[in-house]
């Protein structure tokens, strides 16, 4: 695990392999679109949807990390989870959000479409598809809250983002909502609707944060019944649920939430294996420490521009 996370320090973009117990791999790549080459891209995209023809019953997604073109690929952080015969079980397509807010830029990490083969559905890999990215982008961002959001019609996935991220809205009994939350959705729902295959036709609420005949966008074979949909193990998640969204129309809920230190305390000591802690707070430091390497390396190479600390161009460049 080291050794991996070492080799990726002189590299832009995150690309770390961590063993899952004795019988996973889990490999998180980011923004493989902007420097794996065709095949190496191919191959990944070829693993989403081989977990994708495991996980529908029929048809076939049309956007997103399924299409395999660059584009679509360099915004997104993939979590792969693979058996240890490299099988393909279980992935997360994290996307990456850059909302046009004042003062500042907002990142905002979209937990994206997570898909797990059926047979691999009790073996705990939640951990791993929800949080485990967030987390270590958390590290990364040297502990400065990140927002998070999710679009879903889940039960089972709108009660664990509720708890597992802090200041989670909408949900039972989830506080109320404040103007960031409300200023973050506008800027979502006007600007990054085909981050999660929702179509311009669909409508929003903004006092519920529902979506309105979501799956309008290339995401028809997501939608569930009320009957099919996955139930959380807390009644209350389902019953919100029930009661906020239309299934026959194929409402979905956006929630917002923050990866913080009150939620990597919780993650750490809810949801993440007894055994798993030592090695992910490991993983963690090395990923953060690669933020203090890195910029040492570009400021050692004289031979290349570094902005505005080095503004020339060398004649290889």
């Amino acid at each position: 695990m080291i050794g991996t996370i070492l080799q990726t320090f002189g590299r832009k973009y995150m690309d770390v392999t961590l063993r899952n117990g004795a019988d996973y791999l889990v490999r998180i790549v980011e923004c493989p679109g902007l420097w794996m080459d065709d095949a190496a891209l191919a191959a990944l995209s070829a693993d989403l949807r081989s977990v994708a023809a495991r996980t529908l019953d029929a048809g076939q997604l049309t956007y997103g990390v399924f299409s395999g073109d660059k584009d679509s690929m360099g915004a997104v952080i993939i979590t792969l989870v693979s058996r240890r015969d490299g099988t393909p079980v279980a992935f997360n397509a994290l996307a990456v959000m850059v909302l046009d807010t004042a003062p500042h830029p907002t990142d905002v990490l979209h937990l994206g479409l997570v898909m797990v083969d059926p047979d691999e559905r009790s073996k705990n890999l939640s951990w791993v598809l929800y949080g485990l990215t967030c987390f270590l982008i958390f590290f990364r961002r040297q502990f400065r809250p990140v927002w998070i959001s999710n679009v879903t019609q889940v039960p089972a996935v709108v009660g664990m983002v509720s708890e597992m991220f802090s200041d989670v809205w909408p949900g039972p009994n989830q506080g109320r909502r404040t103007l960031n939350h409300l200023l973050l959705a506008r800027e979502i729902m006007a600007t990054q609707r085909q981050v999660f295959g929702v179509g311009d036709d669909a409508g929003f609420d903004e006092e519920r944060f529902v979506i309105t005949d979501a799956y309008t966008g290339g995401s028809d074979d997501l939608k569930k019944t009320w009957q099919a949909a996955p139930k959380h193990r807390d009644p209350r998640y389902n019953r919100f649920c029930e009661e906020t969204l239309d299934y026959s129309r194929g409402d979905d809920v956006l929630q917002l939430g923050l990866m913080d230190l009150a939620a990597m305390r919780s993650y750490l000591a809810r949801d993440v294996p007894k055994s798993a802690v030592l090695g992910l707070l490991l993983t963690g430091g090395l990923v953060a420490l690669r933020r203090v390497i890195l910029p040492a390396i570009h400021w050692a190479d004289s031979t290349r521009m570094w902005s505005i600390l080095r503004p020339y161009r060398t004649r290889d460049e």
